[in-house]
C-alpha cells in the first residue's frame, strides 16, 4: 500500500535535454519514448558545446560535455536565459576517466596535472557551467549514489517553490574505466536535463507535483531501454521522460522513481489547464 507525505510541490517542465545510448537528443527520445519509433541501440556520442573555449575542449572529459550538451538543450527549449537560471547538477560518481587517472599517478611516481586534478572534482561540470554560460545563480552540485536523479530532481523542485525563481537540473553518469569499471559497472554515458519554473508559460510541457511514497518504481518497456534505465543511475529519469514525451502532457500520470533508504519518489504529472 502506497503512503505518500502530506505536502506536495508543483512546478512546470519548461525544456527538456538529452543524450544517452540511441538517444541523440530530446526529439530523437521523445519519439522513441513515446513510442513513434522504434528504438535503435548505438553508444552514446558526447560533442563539447561550441561555448567552450578550444583549450577547454581538450581539457574537460566525456562528463563535463555530456552535462554541458544537455543542459544547454533544455535551455534552449525553454527559452529563458542561462545566465539567470539556478542550477542543479547531480552524479553518482563524477568523473571516473579522471578519478582511474589520479589513482594511477598515486600508485607510480609520476606528478599530478594540475588540469586533471581540477577537473576531478565532483562540481567540474558546476564550474564550467558558469564559465560558459557566464551564470551567477546558486549552483548546487550533489550525489546519491544510483538515487542521484531523484535527489537531484528533489533539490531542483524545493528551489523552485522556496526561492520563487526557474531552476535548471542536469543529472549526468559515464562509466569508469577497467578496473574500476567491474567494481562500479556504470555501462554508457547518459545525461538529461529540466528545466523547472514556478509559473506556468507558454512553453509549459507539464505541471509536476513530488513526495514520497512506498511504491515499487516503474520501469520501461522496452528491455534495451530499461537495461540503461537500471546500469546508469542517471538513467533512472527515463520513466518521467517517458511521461513527457507526448509534448504538452494531455492527461495526469504517475511516475515512481528511484530514490533512498527503501522510499521511493512519486512524481504526478499533470497537464497544464
Amino acid at each position: 500500500m502506497s503512503t505518500s507525505s502530506n505536502s506536495s510541490v508543483r512546478v512546470f517542465v519548461e525544456g527538456i535535454g538529452l543524450n544517452g545510448p540511441g538517444l541523440a537528443n530530446w526529439p530523437a527520445g521523445r519519439a522513441v519514448l513515446s513510442g513513434l519509433a522504434p528504438y535503435v541501440s548505438a553508444p552514446t556520442a558526447v560533442v563539447a558545446p561550441i561555448g567552450l573555449a578550444p583549450a577547454e575542449r581538450r581539457r574537460v572529459g566525456t562528463l563535463v560535455k555530456l552535462a554541458l550538451s544537455v543542459g544547454f538543450e533544455a535551455v534552449e527549449a525553454s527559452g529563458q536565459s542561462a545566465e539567470a537560471l539556478s542550477t542543479v547538477f547531480a552524479s553518482s560518481s563524477g568523473d571516473g576517466d579522471n578519478c582511474h587517472a589520479l589513482c594511477e599517478a598515486l600508485a607510480t611516481d609520476r606528478l599530478i596535472s594540475p588540469t586533471r586534478f581540477t577537473n576531478s572534482v565532483h562540481n567540474a561540470p558546476s564550474g564550467y557551467w558558469g564559465i560558459v554560460s557566464r551564470a551567477v545563480a546558486p549552483s548546487t552540485t550533489l550525489c546519491a549514489y544510483d538515487a542521484s536523479f531523484g535527489a537531484g530532481l528533489l533539490e531542483a523542485v524545493t528551489q523552485v517553490k522556496v526561492d520563487r525563481r526557474s531552476v535548471l537540473l542536469v543529472a549526468y553518469d559515464a562509466p569508469y574505466p577497467s578496473p574500476l569499471r567491474e567494481a562500479r559497472p556504470v555501462t554508457d554515458a547518459l545525461g538529461l536535463a529540466l528545466v523547472l519554473s514556478p509559473e506556468r508559460s507558454e512553453r509549459s510541457l507539464a505541471a509536476i507535483d513530488v513526495s514520497l511514497c512506498d511504491d515499487a518504481s516503474h520501469t520501461l518497456p522496452w528491455p534495451e531501454l530499461e537495461r540503461w534505465r537500471q546500469e546508469i543511475p542517471a538513467g533512472r529519469g527515463l520513466a518521467l521522460l517517458r511521461a513527457l514525451s507526448a509534448g504538452p502532457v494531455a492527461a495526469h500520470t504517475r511516475v515512481v522513481l528511484d530514490y533512498l533508504n527503501q522510499r521511493q519518489l512519486a512524481v504526478e504529472v499533470w497537464p497544464c489547464v
